[in-house]
C-alpha cells in the first residue's frame, strides 16, 4: 500500500479520536454539573480543627435513630392527616358509619381499582407502594367484594384516563375512562347480594404539571353532550350510578379528586345516601378512609373550596384558557419544550371576587339564588356527632392591636369528634368604593378530640389591620374605613353557628396605613408597586381595557371573554416580550465595583446566626470570586454548589409538596403524603406543622437541606391543573397551614421554597415567553400575594449556634421563611421573576424577606438571569451553560452577582447544611467515579493515539526506505522487492 493511501485512511481515524476525546472533555467541562447530577457529584469531607471535637455541632438533630423510623413515623402522619382531611359532603339518614362487625361491601368505579394518589409533574411521588381502595377497606375490618374488583382492575389496565403530560400538551389525555355498566359481568352482578351493606362508589379525577383540565370534553368522551367539561358527572359515571341505586339499599359516594367538582347531582339524588371528598390520601390515606366508614374516625375535614352547581357560571370561566395576542409572534419556538413562539395572557376580571368571596357576596347583593347556585360552602363538612358553640369572651384592641374572641364548644351528641371553629369579619362597603367581599374568613381553630358532653374553649384572634382592604386607587395604601365590622363565628362561609350573634367592631376614624403609620407587620410603608397592571384595569368599560367586576353592579360588570380589543397588545407589552437587555439595565445603576476574591479565613459557619447585615457578611462575601459566584448561581437545579474557600458544601433541594422527589436523581424519592388539598381539609394548623416537622427528619436521612414547597398558589378556576398541589381557594387558609408547615420544617433546619410567586394559577401556556397575568393590584395583595406574605412574616425559628472559641452554644430567634420559588408567567408585561416589584419591593422591602428566592425550571428563553438577580430572583433552577449571565464585569452586575450570593449563603449558613461544621474547619473534596473513568479514558485514549502515531510515522518512514532502495536498484524484480519489504517490515 503506498503512502498517500495509507495516510490516507489512517490519519482522518486517529484526527477523529482525537476531536471525539477533546469534544468528550469540553463537553463533560461544560455540562459537568448537569452529568454530575446524572452520575455523581463527588464527597466532600469537612475536617474541624483540634480543640473542638466536644463542641455540639449538631445544629438540627433528628427525632429518629435511622431513616426507616422516620419513614414509619411519616407513615402513621399521613394516616392521621387523611383521618382529619376527609369530608363527610352527604349523610342522609346516617347511613354511615356502616354498621356490624365486618360489613360487606362493593366497590363501584374505575378509580376504585386506580385511585388517584396525588397528581403529575414536579409534584409527583412514589406511589408504587401505595394502600389502595381494596386494602384501605380491608385493613378497616370491611369486607370487599372481590370479583367485581378484580374486573375493575382488568379494566383499568387497558383503558386510558386523564394523563397530563408535563409541558407537552399533544401527549396529554383527558379520558374519564370510566368502565361502563354494562360491561360488569353477569357474574360481577350476582356477587352483588353477598356484598351489599353497601355500594361504594369512586368517582376520580387527576391533574398535573402542565395542562389544565379540559373546558369541553370534545374529542374526549364517546358521549360528549353540548358544553360537557371534565369535572361534571359524565354519562358512564351517571349510568354508574343508576347501577348502584338499582343494586344496593346503600350508596355512598367517594370523590377521589384534589379539586372541586359539579356535585350537585349526587347530593339532590335521593338515592345517594352519603358523599365522602377524599383529595389525594398520598401512600398510606386511605386506611383512614376505611376507618371512616365503619365509625372508628369521626370525620372532621371542610372544604377548602366552595363547591359551585356551575362551573360555567363562575366569573373565571371566561378567562381562564389560551388567549394570544395577534400582533406578538415570532418570539422563538421549542417543540421539545412545548413553546409555540407566540405570546399569551389572561385576565382576572373578577378581581377580589374568587371563590366563596363571589358567591357570598353576589347573593348578598341579590344577584343570584344562593341555594340554586352553591352546593357546598367554603369551610363546610358534616360529623358523625353534633356540637354547639358559645361565645363566652371577647377582647377588641384598639386599630394598632388585635381582636380575640373565645368560643366555648360542646359536643351534644353520643360519639367523640372535632370541630372546626370559624371567625368571618364583614367590613362596611359603599357602592362605587373599595370592592370588599360580603364575608372573608379572620381566623379558625380545630379543637381536639371532645368527648360526649365535654366542652373544650378555643380562642380566636386576628389583627385589626387584617380588615383593611387594599385601595389601588385613591389611597394607594391599605385602608381600614369608618364604619362597624360585624365578626361573625359561622359553621361555613354561608351559615352563622346558631346560638351565637355578631359582635360589632367599630372603626370610628378611618385609619389609612401609609407612610410611618403602616401596618405593623410590614417593615416598610406600603403603596402601590404594580402601577403598570393597575393602568389596565378601568371601572367603566372602555375598549382595549380591563372591566373591573364591581359589587356595586354584578350584572353590568360580569366577566366576558377577551375581546379583539384584548388580543391586541399595547407597545409596551410589545416591547416587554423583546429579549433582556442586561448592559443597558446596569448601566443605570450607578453602582461602585464590590470587592472580591480578598484574602481572609472566614468561613460560611462563622456568619451562621448572624443578622443578615451583620459587617461579617460584607468580609465574607470580599473572600469570593466572582466566577465562585455565578458557578452557584447559574447552576442551581436541585442544589446550590460549594464555595471550597469558605467551607461551603453542596446543599441539596428537592421538590416537592406531597413529598421528596427529584427529577434529575431518580433515587431520592420520600414518603408519598397527602395532597395539599386534604392537609388544606383537615384546617388543623398542629397536624401541619407536624408535617413540616416530618419532611424535616426525612431530610436528615436523605441529605436533604432544601425543599421545593409549600405550594401556596390558590385554587382561582377548579380547571387548574395544579390545584392539587396548593391547599384551597382562600389565602388566610393557605397561608396560616403553609406557616406551620414552614415552622415546622425549619425546626430540623430545612429551608423550604414556598412557590409559586405568584399568580401562577393555571397552566395553559406556562412556559410560551410566559403568559401575562393581568390583576389588579387590590386582588393581587388581598387575594394572591397573602398566602405567601403570611409565611414570610409569621413563621419563626430557633436558631442554634457556636458564638465563641469555646464552643458555646447560643440560640436566637429568626425567620423561619428564607426561600421561595418565584413562576414562570408576567405580572402584566413582566416575568414574575425578573419583577422588581414583587421580588424586591414587595417580598423584601415591606415583608422584610431575607434569604434566596430561586427561579422554576429556567428552561426558558425568556427567563433572563440578569434580569433575575437584578430583581430578586437570585438563584437559577437550571445547569450552566444552559443559561448565562451577559454581563459579570461592570459595577452593576457584579454588585447583583455578590447580593444574590448573599442571599443564597445566608439561607444555607442557617440551615442543616452547617451540621458538624465548626469554626475553622476545612473542606477537602474527592472527585466522584465518573471523574476517575474519565480521566482513566483520557489515558487510555492517550497512550494509543501516542502509539498509533508512532506506529503510523514507522510505517511511513520504511515505507520511505523501501522506495528509495528500489530507486538504487532499478534491476530488482518486483518479487524481490516485495520479499525485501515483507521481511523488514513488522507484523501488525
Amino acid at each position: 500500500m503506498s503512502n498517500k493511501k495509507f495516510l490516507s485512511i489512517w490519519v482522518p481515524v486517529l484526527g477523529l479520536v482525537l476531536v471525539i476525546a477533546v469534544v468528550a472533555n469540553i463537553l463533560l467541562g461544560v455540562y459537568s454539573n448537569w452529568v454530575a447530577s446524572q452520575l455523581g457529584t463527588g464527597t466532600y469531607t469537612v475536617t474541624n480543627p483540634d480543640g473542638t471535637e466536644d463542641w455540639d455541632t449538631e445544629y438540627n438533630q433528628a427525632d429518629y435513630a435511622t431513616a426507616d423510623e422516620a419513614a414509619d413515623a411519616a407513615d402513621q402522619l399521613v394516616q392521621d392527616i387523611a383521618a382529619e382531611g376527609i369530608v363527610l359532603l352527604k349523610n342522609e339518614g346516617a347511613a354511615l358509619p356502616l354498621t356490624g362487625d365486618a360489613p360487606q361491601v362493593t366497590l363501584l368505579g374505575r378509580t376504585a381499582a386506580d385511585p388517584v394518589y396525588g397528581g403529575s409533574g414536579s409534584g409527583s411521588t412514589d406511589t408504587s407502594t401505595a394502600v389502595n381502595f381494596r386494602d384501605g377497606l380491608e385493613n378497616a375490618g370491611i369486607g370487599v367484594n372481590g370479583t367485581v374488583y378484580d374486573e375493575l382492575e382488568t379494566f383499568a389496565a387497558d383503558a386510558p384516563k386523564t394523563n397530563i403530560v408535563m409541558d407537552l400538551p399533544g401527549d396529554s389525555v383527558y379520558n374519564i375512562g370510566e368502565m361502563p355498566a354494562a360491561d360488569y359481568s353477569a357474574d360481577a352482578t350476582a356477587s352483588f347480594a353477598d356484598y351489599a351493606d353497601a355500594a361504594v362508589v369512586v368517582i376520580g379525577r387527576a391533574g398535573g404539571e402542565g395542562g389544565d383540565l379540559a373546558t369541553s370534553m370534545e374529542g374526549w368522551d364517546d358521549n360528549y353532550a353540548e358544553g360537557q367539561h371534565q369535572l361534571e358527572l359524565n354519562q358512564d359515571e351517571k349510568d354508574l350510578l343508576a347501577l348502584a341505586k338499582d343494586s344496593f339499599e346503600t350508596v355512598v359516594v367517594v370523590v377521589n379528586a384534589s379539586t372541586s367538582m359539579e356535585l350537585g347531582p349526587v347530593q339532590d339524588d335521593a338515592g345517594v345516601d352519603a358523599v365522602l371528598q377524599i383529595g389525594s390520601p398520598g401512600q398510606s390515606g386511605l386506611n383512614a378512609l376505611g376507618r371512616v366508614l365503619t365509625g372508628e374516625v369521626n370525620p372532621s375535614g371542610r372544604t377548602v373550596d366552595l363547591y359551585a352547581r356551575d362551573f360555567t357560571a363562575d366569573p373565571t370561566f371566561q378567562n381562564f384558557g389560551s388567549y394570544q395576542y395577534e400582533n406578538i409572534s415570532g418570539l422563538g419556538t421549542d417543540e421539545a419544550k412545548g413553546v409555540d413562539g407566540g405570546a399569551y395572557f389572561v385576565q382576572y376580571e373578577e378581581g377580589i371576587y374568587v371563590g366563596y368571596r363571589y358567591y357570598e357576596t353576589a347573593a348578598a347583593e341579590g344577584y343570584l339564588d344562593y341555594d340554586e347556585a352553591v352546593v357546598y360552602p367554603f369551610g363546610y363538612g358534616l360529623s358523625y356527632t353534633t356540637f354547639s358553640q358559645e361565645v363566652t369572651g371577647q377582647q377588641l384592641g384598639a386599630v394598632d392591636g388585635e381582636i380575640a374572641v373565645d368560643v366555648e364548644v360542646t359536643n351534644t351528641g353520643d360519639v367523640a369528634g372535632k370541630q372546626v371553629v370559624q371567625l368571618y369579619y364583614s367590613a362596611p362597603y359603599t357602592p362605587g368604593g373599595i370592592e370588599k367581599s360580603s364575608v372573608v374568613l379572620g381566623a379558625f381553630a380545630k379543637t381536639d378530640v371532645i368527648e360526649p358532653g365535654a366542652s373544650e374553649t378555643v380562642t380566636l384572634t386576628l389583627a385589626v389591620e387584617d380588615m383593611a382592604s387594599y385601595d389601588y386607587r385613591d389611597a394607594q395604601a391599605y385602608v381600614l374605613e369608618a364604619g362597624d365590622y360585624a365578626l361573625t363565628v359561622q359553621d361555613d362561609s354561608h351559615t352563622v353557628t346558631a346560638g351565637t350573634e355578631p359582635i360589632t367592631y367599630t372603626v370610628d376614624e378611618t385609619v389609612t396605613y401609609s407612610g410611618e403609620d403602616h401596618r405593623a407587620s410590614d417593615e416598610a410603608a406600603v403603596t402601590n408597586a404594580f402601577d403598570d397592571v393597575n393602568a389596565a384595569f378601568v371601572d367603566t368599560a372602555e375598549e382595549g381595557k380591563i372591566l373591573n367586576m364591581s359589587r356595586a353592579d354584578f350584572a353590568g360588570t360580569f366577566p366576558t371573554a377577551p375581546t379583539a380589543a384584548d388580543m391586541v397588545a399595547t407597545d409596551e407589552t410589545v416591547a416587554a416580550f423583546e429579549p433582556y437587555d442586561a448592559a443597558a439595565a446596569n448601566a443605570e445603576s450607578g453602582a461602585e465595583m464590590p470587592t472580591q476574591g480578598a484574602e481572609g479565613d472566614l468561613a460560611l459557619i462563622d456568619v451562621r446566626g448572624l443578622d443578615y447585615d451583620d459587617p461579617q457578611w460584607d468580609a465574607l462575601l470580599d473572600q469570593i470570586s466572582v466566577s465562585e459566584m455565578t458557578s452557584v448561581i447559574l447552576n442551581g437545579a436541585y442544589n446550590s454548589g460549594a464555595i471550597n474557600s469558605i467551607v461551603k458544601e453542596v446543599a441539596n433541594d428537592y421538590d416537592g409538596p406531597a413529598g421528596f422527589s427529584s427529577f434529575i436523581n431518580d433515587a431520592i424519592s420520600g414518603v408519598a403524603y397527602p395532597s395539599e388539598v386534604l392537609v388544606g381539609q383537615t384546617w388543623n394548623k398542629e397536624l401541619a406543622h407536624a408535617m413540616g416537622v416530618s419532611i424535616g427528619n426525612e431530610a436528615l436521612t436523605l441529605d436533604a437541606n432544601g425543599w421545593y414547597a409549600p405550594a401556596v398558589n390558590l385554587h382561582r378556576s377548579p380547571f387548574a391543573g395544579r390545584n392539587f398541589e396548593y391547599y384551597s381557594e382562600d389565602p388566610l387558609l393557605s397561608g396560616a397551614l403553609a406557616t406551620e408547615v414552614v415552622e415546622g420544617a425549619a425546626t430540623k433546619g430545612v429551608y423550604t421554597a414556598m412557590k409559586h410567586f405568584a399568580l401562577n394559577d393555571q397552566e395553559t401556556n406556562r412556559v410560551n415567553h410566559g403568559v401575562a397575568t393581568w390583576a389588579n393590584e387590590q386582588a393581587i395583595r388581598e387575594i394572591y400575594l397573602k398566602a405567601f406574605e403570611l409565611p414570610v412574616k409569621d413563621a419563626v425559628v430557633e436558631i442554634s449556634s457556636i458564638t465563641d472559641d469555646e464552643g458555646t452554644v447560643e440560640t436566637r430567634e429568626m425567620r423561619a421563611s428564607t426561600a421561595m420559588m418565584s413562576s414562570f408567567n408576567r405580572i402584566g408585561n413582566t416575568w414574575a421573576g425578573g419583577s422588581v416589584a414583587l421580588m424586591d419591593t414587595v417580598l423584601r422591602d415591606e415583608w422584610g424577606f431575607r434569604g434566596f428566592a430561586i427561579t422554576d425550571f429556567n428552561l426558558y428563553e425568556y427567563m433572563y438571569p440578569d434580569q433575575a438577580i437584578r430583581a430578586g430572583s437570585d438563584l437559577m433552577l437550571t445547569f450552566q451553560p444552559m443559561k448565562q449571565l451577559e454581563d459579570t464585569t461592570s459595577a452593576a452586575a457584579v454588585s447583583n452577582i455578590r447580593n444574590a450570593t448573599h442571599n443564597i449563603l445566608y439561607t444555607v449558613a442557617n440551615s442543616n447544611a452547617m451540621n458538624g461544621v465548626a469554626s475553622g474547619a476545612t473542606l477537602d473534596y474527592t472527585p466522584p467515579t465518573w471523574r476517575y473513568v474519565q480521566i482513566a479514558v483520557d489515558v487510555v485514549l492517550g497512550v494509543l493515539l501516542v502509539i498509533g502515531v508512532v506506529w503510523v510515522v514507522r510505517r511511513v518512514r520504511r515505507r520511505r526506505e523501501v522506495e528509495a532502495a528500489e530507486a538504487a536498484a532499478p534491476t530488482a524484480t518486483a518479487d524481490e522487492a516485495a520479499t525485501e519489504d515483507t521481511a523488514g517490515t513488522p507484523t501488525r
